[in-house]
């Protein structure tokens, strides 16, 4: 696989393993960091051969926050602008906007969100900043015991970024979410699991091997299933009315059933194990225009 400055990719039985690795640093978060991690998500979400994605940190931290030692700006925001609204909606994806304007987390958490992939994220350390944040757009979390999780920012007079103000809520709760971002705490595993944060709390040891059993139940499954599965979870949940999640799954069912969906039914009534073929860079139903055209509507 292509080698990165500040991440370790190894690919296993369709596992992609992540890891942030800049550990002299507690794999703190760069510009650089940011494009290279956009660049494997979506590249991943291109590959058949990556059906999950399990992201961890190289040694004893996930991810302490942005690195805050750089020159300048060192979020990477180009201080010589004056952007309004109407830039982020007119010139989303101008190079000047992107790269002077656009939050790096965002970018990040749109890139997980956007890939076709399942993303596991295990904590095993430090997860401040941007390393809690960008926990929030993958679909399954896990923490060690020595995990350490904060959403800092009123700490340091800024704002959550990641697309957290959307995802947070939506994990935790409002309350819950409000508390974390005011006061900025850190707080431990216990607490986020407690809070529906994180799925399961591991000792340091196994928690990569609990992050695999769940990777590997889920590349036995159809992939295509999969990808339509986390499309619809996240953005049917957000539509206007039941009936237009109902027009999704609709569709969703109508055309998973001619493939993916046939194998499913006869591996079930002659006892067998499934052998799913459908591809997701080939066989995933149009799923994307499908929303786009019901939030527009609504």
């Amino acid at each position: 696989m292509k080698t990165y400055q500040t991440l370790d990719l190894e690919l296993n039985n369709h596992i992609l393993t992540l890891r942030l690795n800049r550990p002299e640093a507690m794999n703190a978060f760069t510009p650089l960091m940011c494009n290279e991690l956009i660049e494997v998500f979506d590249e991943a979400s291109a590959n058949d051969e990556v059906r999950v994605i399990v992201v961890t940190g190289s040694g004893r931290a996930f991810c302490a926050g942005m690195d805050l030692s750089k020159e300048g700006n060192v979020f990477g925001l180009n201080e010589s602008l004056s952007p309004n609204l109407r830039d982020l909606n007119e010139r989303f994806d101008d190079p000047e906007i992107v790269d002077g304007v656009r939050d790096t987390g965002g970018r990040v958490a749109l890139s997980i969100f956007n890939c076709d992939k399942p993303v596991i994220g295990a904590i095993n350390g430090a997860a401040v900043g941007i390393g809690a944040t960008m926990t929030c757009a993958m679909d399954i979390r896990l923490a060690s015991t020595k995990a350490k999780i904060g959403f800092i920012f009123s700490k340091v007079g800024i704002v959550p970024e990641a697309c957290s103000s959307w995802f947070l809520p939506r994990i935790v709760g409002m309350q819950t979410a409000l508390k974390w971002t005011l006061t900025g705490d850190i707080f431990g595993s216990d607490e986020a699991l407690k809070a529906g944060f994180v799925t399961q709390v591991c000792e340091p040891e196994d928690l990569l091997t609990q992050a695999y059993a769940i990777a590997a139940q889920i590349v036995e499954r159809s992939g295509v299933s999969a990808a339509m599965i986390r499309r619809m979870m996240y953005q049917n949940s957000a539509l206007a009315h039941p009936a237009d999640a109902h027009k999704v799954e609709s569709l969703g069912m109508f055309y998973t059933s001619l493939k993916d969906g046939k194998e499913g039914v006869a591996s079930f009534l002659e006892k067998r194990e499934q052998n799913f073929t459908a591809k997701v860079s080939t066989d995933l139903p149009p799923i994307r225009e499908w929303l786009s055209e019901l939030s527009h509507k609504s």
